[in-house]
């Protein structure tokens, strides 16, 4: 068994990884003979704390110039009713293509209400508001990716 560990081709596998950082594929794997390798992303993992989706008013961290951006680009935003996204993935507005979104600005949402969905690797994520309020604002659009901490809607 040593023998098979020693003879897997590593060369082999940093390309297979480098076809999957180039192509936004989950997993990939080739069989040859009696060799069969696979290759695949971690998934995120979601933490079940709704609170760690708020983020929390603070100065701008020397890591994060995009943050820092978008907070300058929009002082009027009050971070601290800002839900940002727990999880890098796209988001949905609506729970199916051409039905009404879950909330529009100015409806009134309670605590544990789905606001959105997150897919991240082909799983639907709801994400619920983390208190009661009124949306004021809805600051992504349907469809489109978002990066972990990017803000996405603001309860007041």
């Amino acid at each position: 068994m040593a023998d098979k560990k020693s003879g897997i081709d590593q060369a082999l596998i940093r390309d297979l990884a480098n076809i999957l950082n180039d192509t936004d594929l989950s997993e990939i794997e080739v069989e040859q003979d009696d060799i069969r390798i696979r290759v695949s992303r971690a998934a995120p993992q979601m933490m079940a704390m709704p609170q760690m989706a708020y983020q929390q008013f603070a100065a701008p961290q020397a890591a994060a110039p995009a943050a820092a951006a978008v907070v300058a680009a929009e002082p009027t935003r009050n971070l601290a009713n800002t839900l940002t996204a727990p999880m890098v993935g796209t988001v949905y507005l609506a729970p199916a293509p051409g039905s009404r979104p879950f909330v529009e600005v100015g409806s009134i949402v309670k605590e544990g209400q789905t606001l959105l969905i997150i897919e991240a690797m082909k799983t639907m994520n709801q994400i619920p508001a983390p208190r009661s309020g009124k949306v004021v604002e809805i600051v992504v659009e349907d469809g489109r990716p978002v990066e972990y901490g990017e803000p996405l809607i603001v309860i007041e």
